[in-house]
């Protein structure tokens, strides 16, 4: 052993802390000079990543995403399904991805067995073909509606147009008693599957048969005939735990009264052609076709239809795959990216052109984190289940998550049929139009090569709005606005295509009509990643509110004139808007002050956040907690579940908008005063997201 004298011990004492003292002298230094450099170059990092995002796509890899997606058929709650979660939640991993799965345990319902009969007034017994031909016995589910009741039935075939009460009315002024018919109705003029039978069963039709016109006449629309979102068994809270008896007014009202079925487009010919009785109401048109034959009967008879149908509805387990990328400054903040992956059958177009390019954006996510990325915020991949029964799988984990969300959502960018065809398409709350704006102007137009998706959208687009509105409630953003206030978009390529639910929603149709090269695939996933990047990173949220204001003033300004005359005031809106324009102003100008300071200390940090939290929780200022009229569940008062076409008089206002559509009949001064009070509920609203952009106590 080695002793040290007094000495020495502290000529060591002296040395470890000059030592140390340098050591923590250099540390400061470079830490400073970092922290500076960072803030000076945050927007060169962020511009370098993101054209590497941009460089790194390959529709090529999207292309054998797809293909391998569809390759079965994957309907909710079936093993195949299954399958393609595991797929998904491998790729995840693969990617070296955080991945988890939530399931549920939720209430779903299947066919058994169906049929349908045509007895001709010559006696002739006609079978009507149910199933599409050349479909493969490999999984595809018969063509049904998804929580239709059972039953069978015999009565006069009865053509219904597209079942609206005016076309109700149409065949009342000619005399028609529809009570106790097998009505054939075709698919259109915006009402849902459950609206077209919850009216048939209002006005006493026993059954009905549903069709879509389509090139593909031989294609049947699957789909679900349930009114509202996720499980039926729970509603309002997460499944798992408590459910309702099958007996409870709040189960039993979700579903029509009377059983339903698709059929093709060429099963309904067969049957039209038959019809006798009544001449075509002239408010249908001179001459009615479909396809290629010409209707001017439309029945009841003499033809009589025998229909069967028997479903079951079971517990099924279905599972949400989740991938996160931690947020390296703010990982207590959120963007989510969200895409279904169950179908109906293949799913080439509806949902997995989507979950193709979710994939592949989680690739290109990946090949950044090895260049050095990490975003700011916390990034959140979603796979949901069982969106085509109702969007179950989302509606559920919003539910298990509302506090979360309310409190960490920035944003939510929904693409379900990412490539339909030609043409953009994107629906998003207000204050992100500049962003999707700036977006696209960086993205290729994917059907030219030579000017920007902007330009091409610009050009092709006839209407003022190139930005539409979430006012549908038809994919998994409608659980995060409508119910959690969470800002959102929702994005797609073509407006429509011909084998929406069918067996011929395959990989062969997608090459040979949907996206032959794939480069629509990599222009949504481009959009959607770049978009969500953005989000993820810049410092100050890419919000507007100065957008949502104008929104906001277009809306009053359209409906003031429908109420001229009624003494129903508007008033309360248009001072809420006011305030609401006052306070996203200075929102404004503190994004403009804040962009402007150079050095990043603790108090511009500091301001940043609290002014992205106030940007961010704005939007929860339109929920109101009583919900709509009759809809409880729909918090939003700004956007969600609108009328019918034919009684709605706005597109925004949910809950005006149906106190507008209600009953002539009713009393009218109660019918003002629901309308009064309507418009009080979203002035209050307006007056509350204000609030939360001011971030000040009154």
């Amino acid at each position: 052993m080695h002793f040290i004298n007094r000495r020495s011990r502290s000529a060591v004492t002296l040395l470890f802390l000059l030592l140390l003292a340098t050591v923590f002298a250099v540390y400061t230094t470079l830490h400073l000079h970092v922290s500076t450099a960072i803030g000076a170059t945050d927007r060169q990092d962020s511009l370098f990543y993101r054209r590497k995002f941009l460089a790194s796509a390959s529709n090529y890899t999207v292309a054998a995403y797809l293909r391998h997606l569809t390759l079965r058929p994957h309907l909710a709650g079936s093993s195949l399904s299954l399958s393609a979660a595991i797929y998904v939640q491998s790729h995840f991993q693969s990617l070296d991805l955080s991945t988890h799965t939530t399931n549920f345990s939720v209430l779903l319902s299947y066919p058994k067995r169906s049929s349908l009969e045509a007895h001709l007034s010559n006696g002739t017994v006609l079978p009507i073909p149910l199933a599409e031909p050349g479909v493969p016995h490999n999984g595809v589910v018969m063509p049904y509606h998804a929580y239709s009741l059972s039953g069978s039935v015999i009565g006069d075939a009865l053509f219904l147009n597209y079942g609206r009460e005016k076309d109700y009315r149409a065949l009342r002024d000619l005399g028609v008693e529809v009570k106790g018919c097998v009505a054939l109705v075709r698919r259109g003029s915006g009402l849902s599957r459950y609206d077209v039978v919850a009216n048939a069963a209002a006005h006493g039709v026993s059954a009905v048969l549903l069709y879509t016109e389509s090139e593909f006449k031989e294609g049947v629309e699957r789909g679900a005939v349930m009114k509202d979102l996720g499980d039926p068994l729970s509603p309002g809270w997460p499944a798992g735990g408590e459910k309702l008896e099958f007996n409870d007014q709040r189960f039993t009202q979700k579903f029509p009264g009377v059983p339903s079925l698709p059929i093709s487009q060429s099963a309904a010919e067969m049957i039209l052609g038959t019809l006798e009785m009544t001449q075509l109401p002239s408010e249908w048109g001179p001459i009615f076709k479909s396809g290629g034959g010409r209707i001017s009967r439309v029945g009841p008879g003499p033809t009589k239809l025998s229909f069967s149908y028997e479903g079951e509805r079971k517990m099924a387990t279905i599972v949400n795959v989740l991938a996160v990328i931690k947020g390296s400054e703010e990982p207590d903040r959120a963007v989510l990216l969200g895409n279904h992956r169950d179908a109906w059958t293949y799913g080439a177009v509806d949902p997995n052109s989507g979950t193709a390019a979710l994939l592949d954006i989680a690739r290109r996510f990946a090949l950044l984190r090895r260049l050095g990325w990490n975003p700011r915020r916390t990034i959140v991949l979603c796979s949901w289940d069982a969106e085509e029964f109702g969007m179950i799988g989302s509606t559920e984990w919003v539910e298990q998550n509302l506090v979360n969300l309310g409190a960490k959502a920035v944003a939510y960018f929904n693409v379900d049929c990412a490539v339909q065809g030609q043409g953009f398409f994107i629906s998003a709350t207000p204050q992100l139009d500049d962003l999707i704006f700036d977006v696209t102007k960086q993205v290729k137009d994917p059907d030219s090569d030579t000017i920007s998706l902007y330009e091409s959208w610009v050009a092709s687009n006839k209407s003022a709005n190139l930005v539409g509105r979430l006012g549908r409630v038809d994919s998994d953003f409608a659980p995060f606005l409508f119910h959690a206030g969470v800002p959102s978009i929702d994005l797609y390529f073509g407006s429509d295509f011909s084998v929406y639910h069918t067996a011929f929603d395959t990989y062969e149709w997608m090459v040979n009509k949907g996206d032959p090269l794939f480069h629509r695939h990599a222009a949504a996933a481009a959009v959607w990643g770049l978009a969500s990047i953005q989000l993820a990173d810049e410092p100050i949220l890419p919000f507007n509110h100065l957008s949502y204001a104008n929104e906001l003033k277009v809306y009053m300004n359209a409906l003031e004139p429908l109420l001229e005359g009624t003494m129903i005031s508007v008033d309360p809106i248009a001072a809420a808007i006011v305030d609401f324009t006052d306070a996203a102003h200075r929102c404004a100008e503190e994004i403009k002050i804040l962009k402007s300071c150079k050095r990043p200390d603790a108090a511009l940090i500091l301001g940043r956040r609290a002014l992205n939290d106030r940007m961010m929780l704005s939007e929860r200022g339109f929920l109101d907690m009583e919900g709509l009229p009759q809809r409880q569940w729909f918090k939003h008062l700004i956007y969600g579940p609108l009328p019918s076409n034919e009684t709605r008089s706005i597109e925004f206002f949910p809950g005006i908008s149906g106190a507008m559509a209600e009953n002539e009949e009713e009393n009218g001064y109660i019918k003002k005063k629901k309308i009064q009070h309507e418009i009080w509920r979203v002035a209050r609203a307006i007056e509350r997201s204000a609030s939360a952009l001011r971030g000040e106590f009154t």
